[in-house]
């Protein structure tokens, strides 16, 4: 089934939207809490879609948590060419307007750089968890990206592929939310999709319009 949603602008999350990272990251907090002797796997409870501060601080003494952030954040830039685009990503981004669109994520804004630009995006905006004072779920993060498009949140749509930034963009009051990928809740989106490749803009001189063909589309 194919339908279509006109809006004025997209903010896409980064990891699990536009960039496959998951995989690379997740292998680097493994070997992280080894050499820490952290007797734990910190990828079984790993809370996607927030920051990764947050998570740290449950894990190491307070007075470690931003040596520890640090190190890592280091490490995942230094491995950030291993990552490449979901598919369908790249093609989604180039027919978009470059000022129509903004990546809005909760990791820090040199690692989400190095991610996106190694996975063939060229996105001129940007909100990161540098950002702003709360992460997702909090619905900053949002309400800030359709800040720098210059809209109202009720004239934009989301893609998330973690329930936390669902969460945050439902805060913010966006027009449309689209599900990317097999973690999310159906019934918490408006759009369900496996990956980018069933998505496109229509051409239009109205707005951005898109165009969904979901295996499953969501019913509202």
């Amino acid at each position: 089934m194919t339908h279509t949603v006109t809006v004025d602008g997209i903010l896409f999350d980064n990891d699990g939207v536009l960039v496959n990272s998951i995989p690379v990251a997740m292998r680097i907090w493994r070997e992280w809490a080894q050499k820490r002797s952290l007797g734990v796997d910190p990828t079984i409870n790993f809370p996607h879609g927030t920051p990764a501060r947050d998570y740290i601080a449950t894990l190491v003494p307070q007075d470690e948590v931003d040596s520890a952030y640090q190190a890592l954040d280091e490490t995942e830039i230094a491995h950030a060419h291993e990552v490449d685009a979901i598919p369908g990503a790249v093609e989604l981004t180039t027919s978009l307007p470059a000022d129509r669109w903004v990546v809005v994520t909760s990791a820090g804004r040199d690692l989400a750089t190095a991610r996106v630009r190694a996975a063939g995006h060229e996105p001129q905006q940007m909100v990161s968890v540098d950002d702003v004072t709360h992460g997702k779920p909090h619905p900053e993060p949002y309400l800030r990206g359709a800040q720098v498009l210059g809209l109202d949140p009720s004239r934009v749509a989301v893609f998330e592929d973690a329930p936390t930034g669902v969460q945050a963009a439902r805060a913010a009051g966006v027009a449309l939310v689209v599900g990317v990928g097999d973690q999310l809740d159906p019934s918490t989106v408006d759009v369900l999709v496996q990956d980018l490749t069933q998505v496109r803009r229509v051409p239009s001189d109205e707005g951005i319009v898109l165009e969904f063909t979901p295996d499953d589309p969501v019913e509202k």
